[in-house]
């Protein structure tokens, strides 16, 4: 059977109210490989060059607290720039701007993996960033685009490209221990160049742009102005382990950050071509899953990197068998996240699926709460591991597509661009906050049980734990209140 031709045999016509926006090919679902490929390697990129900065810091010699800076200047540069990289793709085409990216982050990984010192590592990684920047709106907005006819297809796609999502970070912690222990570090930064090759190969021959992008004036205050705010805000908590909550170097770039957020929603709404169109984000359904992501985004820090913490230092897992603990939990994501974007999310639509997710990742959460010097993987780490990717399965693709649903096609780039700035500051927040709160309490406890390490380290995982079950559960409470009920409404028939 012909797959351009609907089940009468006749072929399917795209929606009048965006006329070539819904691009069918029989291509597609190659197309949503090379999609996914482009994902993984920015959302990857977050956590495998942590597990590879120690051997880093030894090879090219710079002190211990210059290691935080390699991970936070790629958030700096991708989580502050996201919104102009999906307005760039409205404005000269997905596409294209999807090419440019993937090319742009093979280029700054090949530096980063050939670096000689800290300042050119650290340039390659924020290089990584901007361009990543770019290249995830693209992403997220062909998929949208290419997917854009049919709700059960759509469904399945956006379920797969949210497992890849969901499960990057702990295939970011497997492969970033396979390579640096196996290869070398600079193999971390390296393996990118293989992901971009088939991507930009894939996207050339695979992708195409739907209608032709609408050129308009940029906003060229609301770009400085957001894009200063971002980097306040994460620039800021990306200090907060270091400094503290007190210093104003904290607090400073923080409170400035949001100021300046403040005031780029003020301008937004009397700039004639805004860089984020306000109903892009007050759709009520949008609004949900843009809420959602950032306070999942929050809560996963404490999944990968406080269990990561546990199984190296109390369980002396090695670095590929840290990451291959996780593994059972991508299984989950994946399939949990296929099941529901391909079966229940066009019967359902989010409502019942998110609050669900976010209250199995809670449950995985309280699970961990449990943990100890002897506990077992099998017995005690395993089964959490289990329920929470569960959970994540349920939340992302879902709420992906949540995110996209109804959007006007010239706002599909700088839509899409919100739900990877949402997971970006949700876990920059993450970051900062766990480390504190974990901080605090095994100092804490120490004061009060002086010499008891091992049992004021374990207060510590105990506390975030039970604040990221906290988060989870609100999460699911707000998800239920705000998103409607029934199947999403499909992009080319714009809900705003």
């Amino acid at each position: 059977m012909n797959p351009d031709l609907s089940p009468t045999g006749t072929a399917p016509s795209a929606p009048p109210s965006a006329p070539g926006n819904a691009v069918r090919h029989k291509h597609r679902w190659l197309a949503l490989v090379v999609l996914s490929l482009a994902q993984l390697m920015d959302i990857l990129d977050s956590t495998i060059v942590s597990i590879a900065l120690p051997s880093a810091q030894h090879d090219l010699g710079f002190p211990a607290d210059y290691r935080q800076w390699v991970l936070t200047g790629y958030a700096l540069a991708f989580g502050s720039l996201l919104l102009l990289g999906g307005r760039l793709a409205d404005y000269f085409g997905r596409k294209r701007l999807f090419l440019v990216g993937i090319g742009g982050f093979a280029l700054a990984s090949a530096v980063g993996g050939a670096a000689e010192n800290f300042a050119t590592l650290l340039a390659a990684r924020i290089g990584q960033g901007a361009f990543a920047a770019m290249l995830a709106p693209a992403a997220l907005s062909l998929l949208s685009i290419t997917f854009a006819d049919d709700a059960k297809e759509r469904g399945r796609a956006f379920g797969i490209f949210g497992a890849i999502s969901g499960a990057g970070g702990a295939v970011g912690l497997v492969l970033g221990g396979v390579l640096t222990q196996g290869l070398s570090w600079r193999w971390c930064l390296y393996v990118n160049l293989i992901i971009a090759a088939v991507a930009f190969v894939g996207g050339l021959v695979l992708l195409h742009d739907g209608d032709r992008p609408q050129r308009v004036r940029l906003d060229v205050a609301g770009t400085v102005v957001v894009v200063l705010g971002l980097i306040g805000i994460v620039f800021g908590l990306g200090t907060a382990e270091t400094h503290g909550w007190q210093d104003i170097r904290t607090f400073g770039p923080v409170l400035a950050g949001i100021v300046l957020v403040a005031a780029f929603v003020v301008v937004e709404r009397r700039v004639a071509h805004p860089l984020l169109p306000l109903r892009v984000v007050l759709d009520r359904v949008r609004g949900a899953a843009y809420l959602t992501l950032g306070i999942c985004g929050t809560g996963m820090f404490a999944v990968f990197l406080f269990l990561t913490f546990y199984l190296a230092n109390t369980l002396g897992f090695s670095p590929v068998r840290t990451g291959v603990a996780f593994l059972p939990m991508i299984g989950m994501v994946m399939a949990g996240a296929v099941f529901s974007g391909a079966v229940l999310l066009p019967r359902t639509g989010p409502r019942p699926l998110v609050p669900l997710g976010c209250l199995l990742a809670a449950v995985g959460m309280v699970l961990l709460t449990g943990i100890g010097a002897d506990s077992s993987y099998a017995a005690d780490i395993l089964p959490a591991l289990l329920v929470t990717g569960a959970g994540f399965g349920l939340i992302f693709g879902p709420v992906q597509n949540a995110a996209t649903s109804g959007v006007r096609p010239h706002d599909a780039g700088v839509a899409s661009a919100l739900v990877t700035t949402a997971q970006q500051i949700g876990g920059s927040i993450g970051t900062a906050v766990f480390s504190s709160l974990a901080t605090s309490a095994i100092a804490g406890y120490l004061a009060a049980h002086p010499g008891s390490t091992a049992e004021a380290t374990f207060a510590g995982y105990h506390l975030v734990f039970w604040i990221a079950a906290a988060v989870f559960l609100g999460s699911a409470v707000l998800a239920a209140l705000l998103f409607r009920s029934g199947p999403l409404p499909l992009p080319a028939d714009p809900a705003d």
